[in-house]
């Protein structure tokens, strides 16, 4: 599934977040830690899910970066279904940024070619799961631009809150693997 991705497709339908630390002071410009800190995993593929989960019970840390974390334990968190209509919009905001390209240039909310991307990029992941694409996408409300460094590439993109009118199946796989590209590298995370 690295080098090849999913059934044929190039997209590998696993999301995480990045480490969040909790109480641990802010600074600019230095991404802060404490010894207190989580990382959520999610697939909405159930072979992909529990290959992970196996995977993760046997170590005893993750390496991030340059960052070496070790693991206290893990639980197993299966969110409630959504149950909505099909014709509701449900609303979606992202813990970690969302990141989307267009002719290879990073575009942010407000781009002219965002919520294009966005739209390609929730019909890509339908597709790749067998569901139908979302009927209706709004980017209701979007936070400010945020780079990181990914092995020395950077990726840029912005935290959001968008609202979709989708079928309920795609909007549980979305919360179990994100928004966007690079989600396996923990951008996108649905709260």
């Amino acid at each position: 599934m690295h080098d090849k991705g999913w059934q044929g497709q190039p997209l590998r339908p696993l999301g995480m977040t990045s480490p969040q630390f909790r109480g641990a002071p802010r600074k600019k410009d230095v991404y802060p830690t404490s010894p207190d800190g989580a990382i959520w995993f999610g697939s909405p593929v159930p072979q992909i899910a529990s290959t992970l989960i196996a995977a993760l019970a046997k170590r005893s840390e993750i390496v991030w970066g340059a960052a070496r974390l070790r693991i206290r334990g893990f639980e197993l968190e299966v969110p409630e279904p959504v149950v909505a209509d099909e014709s509701a919009l449900v609303e979606l905001e992202t813990r970690t940024p969302v990141v989307l390209k267009h002719e290879d240039r990073y575009v942010l909310p407000g781009d002219g070619p965002y919520l294009d991307r966005l739209r390609h990029n929730l019909a890509h992941k339908a597709d790749v799961l067998g569901l139908p694409a979302p009927r209706e996408v709004r980017l209701l409300e979007a936070g400010p631009r945020r780079r990181f460094s990914v092995r020395g590439a950077p990726r840029i993109g912005a935290r959001v809150r968008i609202g979709l009118v989708a079928d309920p199946r795609f909007v549980d796989a979305l919360r179990s693997w994100g928004l966007g590209l690079d989600t396996v590298q923990g951008f996108g995370w649905i709260r």
